[in-house]
């Protein structure tokens, strides 16, 4: 299914905290667009959604940031792949450990080649200023629990 939402960076927030209330362990959430498209907002708000507290850094640098409980009530590593250049730093990574009990949230995807999941969930930001639209290509996993209709 394909899910298609025009949205304002007011409304970020909200969007990114009805897709994190559903997240459940063995989750990956692709999110892709433009640098400064929104994606790191998208996903501080799936993280607020889950109990964090203050702002999460963006894992520009660190690559992976976790959080585990009680930070939040689901294990979720948030990935940053911007800096990756080849497949072989992804298996150093060990991304799919986190899907034992927790959740995946990944910027940049397009970094990951060959590796991937097929029931992951992928959005796409484009747009400018405050005017955004965000494309979800939503597999059968994600169809009944996906928050926006």
């Amino acid at each position: 299914m394909r899910s298609r939402h025009p949205y304002t960076l007011d409304e970020a927030a909200r969007i990114g905290a009805a897709i994190g209330a559903v997240l459940a362990p063995g989750d990956v959430v692709l999110l892709s667009g433009d640098l400064g498209a929104g994606k790191t907002t998208l996903a501080r708000a799936m993280l607020t959604a889950r109990g964090l507290a203050g702002e999460a850094p963006s894992p520009t640098f660190a690559i992976v940031q976790p959080y585990a409980p009680p930070e939040v009530d689901l294990a979720i590593a948030h990935v940053d792949l911007y800096r990756i250049e080849a497949e072989e730093e992804l298996i150093e990574l060990g991304l799919d450990d986190y899907l034992f009990d927790g959740a995946l949230l990944i910027e940049w995807p397009e970094r990951l080649g060959a590796q991937g999941w097929p029931e992951a969930l992928s959005l796409h930001i484009s747009g400018e200023g405050d005017a955004r639209v965000l494309t979800a290509e939503v597999p059968a996993a994600w169809e009944a629990r996906w928050p926006l209709r």
